[in-house]
């Protein structure tokens, strides 16, 4: 067998130090595989990383020491041996059945000393049995072994790097997949990466583990990936890296089995110029359909219309919506965007119903198919599944500052008017100013922030007919209010006659390039409409298209709702106009405002004029074995952790330049012109870094096209005073804030003033502590606060309605009244004790919906459903 040393050689300086470690800690020399992560690193880092390991000492024991010394480090391609768990001691084998977490403070808290000295597998099986939850169980293990057997600080780093060895002694995890958290998670950690890593359990030597059997044992990472998807099948390592994060995707599995679905292959329908010749594209022909196909009525009838609400709901609760009776009864989503894992092949895009196709049947196009199957791998075994992402509804429209940057641009050309613009803002800040006093304006800031208010919370307490004056209600107006003049100051101003809806083509082909179908909550409408997708900043991003009526498109949809349809016919699919959009679940802006409709004109659609060159990338089944296929992914990780915003330093560069040209007026002719040619070749910039993780284009901003100062509205250190529209907004919002006003008065509704069980009252004064501590530690748990805060928020709805609403609770309302009063009344005392408002949140959160209702019931008033969109409708 050749020497590792001489197939990867690495510098003198690492050599020497692997040499000592496996000398001093008895460890087999570094493979090939350890020995080319080294290299990808630097000398500077490798240094770093095996000078701590070289730090450990690991004590002659089951507990640290490998058991089989002489087996060397597995191969993450390599076929895995199964190991034999003979030297695990008693106290590690009931340690792994703690949870990770609890089982790492253990680790943590008995520092460098042997867990086996410490801990007897009673004292380990008693903590198990306490079952407390995580803060309780810290504060119980520090003050029987933390405060006396942890570390001094300077051993820490030692310590830390021992738990990771000790832990994956017993499970052994492979780095599986990456993904990148994209633009949210930029503006969350902004001094790190928003690149996440996911590493996959694939041996365990656990006893625990091994009560059941686990779908990877005896797999390689590779295998694993081919149980989702045939990844290595795609075109470079860019797509194989994009492709397979797919899996990721936060979706609902639906209940079809694809095994009875009929899944056919149709083709995309090509764009044609006036002699009917297909057109191309850098060698490639030009498509209307891309990311779009079909799905029979009797499968889309199992899609959750509601995919927010239904992602939070039992999967007994979707069974049962969208089986039987109740789904014969429905009408269908009219487009669902989906993830099809089948086979090893792996499908992304939007499927439209369609009443025309024979029963469990589902039409997907080429440029819906990300990854094809292999039909040279040879595995039964395949996670097959429909998964849907959203289904077509309508949103509430704001127009953002890239498109009133765009408008701004086009005033100075086709007389649209910043008063326009000023006027939608004085009614905003009218209704933030109004929250406390008029229920017409807050319920219109209640309904512009529904998603982050509990599902509508304060909504529906002001419909029930609550006081704007009651603590709970008022405190939560005072934080939408904030949000509200948040979003204003940043150019977000809502508009009526506007609406964001899911895109698609038209089934029928009668639509010219210059019409749509629009269908909305009363079908299709008629006339002028401004067609826009964010984030596009050319000009002729913002289209102006035909509404009409398509009798036909009822054959296929019938009565579902809420969608735009584009042409199939003409040089260029609209969509790939609007900002480089596609089908396979863009959101497109459409407004029928008539203020906006009279003065605008749209330019000429986007063309790219400047390319970023294609860069090279062998294929994944090019390489000489899977060994190198993981280095190669793990590489790529590496690379894309350290890259650069390019999207965020174009989009802003762009911003700042066209605030420059706006306020230039009439002279300069020759900057102006120049500014527009930057700004051009920022907007092909900023398309090409849209999709550079799939194209694998390296995407880089010159210098010379950078701003070097940016308008006040920005924000940054270099800035000067804009007297743009986003300025004059900014301006405005920023004058009007309101003074911060303490709420004092903890009053309860009288009509809450009932007899409530002592019995009731104690266990939710407790339930309530435990709350306040669970929820405490979920905010503290790391990546995902907001979900873990969700998980404790559900898990208190459900032992109030024991159901995750209370439109699903099988509890008699008696008894759901009792409980939800008695949490008001805990939640109150505890408010007014502490002299925080904020703390009435809970109540309303957990049990707004039994509240409201119980409320309107002692008004002896009866409550009305209606939809949010409807009310935004009365309320325009």
């Amino acid at each position: 067998m050749a020497d590792p040393s001489t197939q990867v050689p690495l510098p003198y300086s690492v050599e020497k130090l692997l040499q000592k470690i496996s000398v001093d800690q008895a460890q087999s020399t570094a493979d090939p595989y350890a020995r080319r992560l080294l290299a990808s690193l630097g000398e500077e880092m490798s240094l770093d990383i095996l000078r701590r390991i070289a730090l450990i000492t690991a004590p002659d024991d089951a507990s640290y020491k490998s058991p089989i010394p002489q087996h060397r480090i597995q191969n993450p391609c390599s076929t895995p041996e199964r190991a034999t768990a003979r030297a695990i001691s008693p106290q590690l084998s009931v340690l792994s059945e703690l949870e990770f977490r609890k089982a790492f403070l253990i680790l943590s808290y008995i520092g460098r000393k042997k867990l086996e000295d410490v801990m007897s597998v009673d004292e380990i099986l008693k903590l198990k049995n306490l079952d407390l939850p995580m803060r309780l169980f810290e504060s119980t293990l520090w003050s029987d072994y933390g405060n006396k057997l942890c570390d001094d600080e300077k051993d820490r780093a030692k310590v830390n790097t021992m738990l990771i060895l000790a832990l994956f002694k017993l499970r052994s995890a492979e780095h599986a997949i990456f993904k990148d958290g994209g633009k949210e998670d930029k503006k969350k950690t902004k001094t790190s990466s928003g690149v996440r890593c996911y590493f996959v359990r694939m041996e365990s030597l656990a006893p625990f583990d091994e009560r059941e059997p686990y779908i990877l044992s005896d797999k390689t990472v590779h295998e694993a990936r081919c149980l989702f998807m045939h990844v290595h099948m795609v075109a470079s390592m860019a797509k194989y890296a994009a492709r397979f994060s797919l899996i990721l995707s936060k979706t609902i599995k639906l209940p079809i089995d694809l095994a009875s679905v009929h899944i056919e292959r149709i083709e995309d329908i090509p764009c044609r110029d006036e002699n009917d010749c297909v057109v191309y594209d850098d060698g490639e022909p030009r498509i209307h359909t891309d990311g779009t196909g079909y799905i029979s009525e009797d499968l889309a009838v199992k899609c959750p219309k509601e995919f927010c609400n239904a992602k939070d709901r039992t999967l007994k609760r979707i069974l049962d919506q969208v089986g039987g009776t109740e789904a014969r009864r429905r009408e269908p989503p009219l487009l669902i965007q989906c993830r099809i894992f089948n086979n090893g092949c792996a499908v992304k895009g939007t499927l439209l119903v369609n009443r025309k196709l024979p029963p469990k049947t589902i039409q997907v196009r080429p440029s819906m198919i990300k990854v094809e199957t292999d039909s040279s791998y040879r595995d039964e075994q395949s996670f097959n599944s429909l998964e849907e992402c959203v289904s077509a509804t309508v949103k509430n429209l704001r127009i953002e500052s890239n498109f009133i940057e765009e408008l701004d641009r086009t005033s100075m050309l086709w007389g649209v008017p910043k008063d326009f613009f000023l006027e939608l803002l004085a009614n905003a800040i009218e209704d933030a100013r109004s929250v406390f006093s008029d229920k017409r304006a807050a319920v219109r800031v209640a309904l512009n922030h529904g998603a982050i208010d509990d599902d509508f919370t304060t909504t529906r307490m002001i419909l029930a007919g609550i006081p704007l004056d009651e603590p709970g209600l008022r405190c939560r107006l005072s934080h939408l209010a904030k949000e509200e003049r948040k979003g204003l100051k940043g150019g977000r101003l809502p508009i009526s006659e506007s609406f964001y809806l899911m895109g698609t083509t038209d089934p029928t082909g009668v639509l010219n390039s210059d019409e749509v179908c629009v269908i909305l909550e009363n079908g299709q409408i008629s006339g002028e409409v401004l067609v826009y997708r964010n984030p596009g900043l050319h000009f002729g991003d913002i289209h102006v298209l035909n509404a009409v009526y398509v009798k036909d498109l009822e054959n296929f949809v019938g009565n579902a709702k809420f969608a735009i349809f584009f042409s199939t016919k003409g040089r260029r699919s609209v969509a790939s106009e609007i900002a480089n959009g596609d089908f396979d679940g863009d959101m497109y802006w459409v407004s029928r405002n008539p203020q906006l409709l009279t003065s605008f004109k749209a330019s000429k659609p986007w063309e790219r004029i400047y390319s970023t060159p294609n860069a090279f990338s062998k294929k994944p089944s090019e390489f000489s074995s899977k060994e190198e296929l993981e280095h190669q992914y793990f590489q790529l990780f590496l690379r894309t952790c350290k890259q650069r915003n390019v999207m965020g330093v174009a989009a802003d560069s762009w911003l700042a330049i066209m605030d420059r040209l706006l306020t230039l007026g009439d002279c300069r002719t020759d900057e102006k012109e120049h500014m527009k040619r930057t700004m051009l070749n920022l907007v092909d910039i900023y398309y090409d870094a849209l999709d550079a993780s799939k194209s694998g284009k390296k995407v880089e901003v010159p210098d010379e096209l950078r701003a070097e100062r940016f308008p006040h509205y920005m924000e940054r250190v270099s800035e000067y005073q804009s007297t743009s529209v986003l300025g004059i907004i900014y301006n405005t919002v920023q004058s009007d804030q309101p003074e911060e006003s303490s709420i004092e008065d903890f009053t309860k509704l009288s009509c809450f003033d009932v007899e409530i069980p002592d019995d009731v009252k104690l266990r939710w004064k407790e339930g309530y502590d435990d709350y306040r501590k669970e929820m405490q530690e979920a905010l503290n748990s790391g990546n995902e606060p907001n979900h873990a805060a969700d998980e404790v928020t559900k898990k208190y709805k459900k032992m109030l309605y024991g159901a995750s609403e209370l439109e699903e609770s099988e509890r008699k309302m008696e008894d759901i009244y009792n409980d939800a009063l008695a949490i008001y009344h805990a939640t109150y005392d505890h408010a007014k004790s502490r002299g925080e408002v904020k703390k009435c949140n809970f109540a309303w959160k957990v049990a707004g919906s039994a509240l409201c209702k119980f409320y309107a019931m002692k008004q002896s008033e009866k409550s009305i459903a209606c939809s949010p969109s409807v009310l935004r409708e009365l309320l325009n």
